[in-house]
């Protein structure tokens, strides 16, 4: 069980990862060269609109609308959530900073979970159904996977890509 929350977390960040945009940071291709990003130089956007509004991410490399290698990095305000939703692709995480927070099934109670602290990496099956949250002080994580991205939320009025009544 706390393997399979574990990889809930890294379904989270590749909700984030569906984005329909592309970052204000230019990402290259492996085969372009050797990618290299400093911390310092990177160029965080708003949360792609798959994600509920105050997500921030950067791409580092890869297209998410391609079925291409995809590196991303997310940043979640303290305490955000991500409601019960699912993705069709393999997702990989590991978190930066912060702490970020996984449950499974598709009712969220965004209490207990598995916690992902700072330098923990996690796997998450495709279709596996999970939702996640922040800590107090927020979380910064990088997500890896290959594309193409989405993200499916089992409550449709959850999914902010859909005009709300």
């Amino acid at each position: 069980m706390r393997h399979h929350v574990m990889l809930t977390v890294v379904a989270v960040v590749c909700a984030a990862a569906l984005a329909s945009r592309a970052s204000a940071q230019a990402a290259a291709t492996p085969s372009a060269g050797p990618i290299v990003v400093h911390a310092p130089g990177i160029t965080w956007a708003d949360g792609p609109p798959s994600l509920p509004r105050g997500a921030q991410f950067a791409l580092l490399e890869g297209n998410p609308a391609e079925a291409v290698p995809l590196t991303l990095r997310l940043k979640f305000p303290p305490n955000y959530r991500v409601p019960p939703h699912w993705h069709a692709v393999l997702e990989h995480v590991t978190v930066l900073s912060g702490a970020l927070h996984i449950g499974m099934g598709e009712q969220a109670t965004y209490a207990g979970g598995t916690t992902l602290s700072a330098g923990s990496y996690a796997v998450m099956p495709q279709k596996m159904v999970h939702y996640a949250w922040a800590g107090s002080d927020g979380a910064v994580f990088q997500l890896h996977s290959v594309g193409p991205w989405s993200i499916t939320y089992l409550n449709p009025k959850d999914d902010t890509r859909q005009p709300q009544p």
